[in-house]
């Protein structure tokens, strides 16, 4: 439910950055904090690859998101 709920914030924001008009609302849905991770090189006997950079924005609206994804998640269950 978690990544449903930053899969959905993360599509408000786009929404948000996309069609709001700029101005102080628009700054203030659309701001994030980005966290990211990589490359993390991972090397066992037969193969080799590297992962990354895997990166996160949470955002306001993804975290309104996951708030919506655990109020439907709970009243499903």
């Amino acid at each position: 439910m978690l990544v449903v709920g930053f899969m959905t914030g993360g599509t408000l924001t786009a929404a948000v950055r996309t069609f709001f008009p700029a101005g102080p609302a628009k700054e203030f849905l659309s701001a994030g904090v980005t966290f990211s991770i990589g490359p993390l090189p991972i090397d066992v006997v037969l193969l080799k690859f590297s992962l990354g950079p895997v990166a996160i924005d949470v955002s306001l609206l993804s975290l309104l998101g996951v708030l919506i994804a655990y109020l439907i998640a709970r009243s499903l269950f």
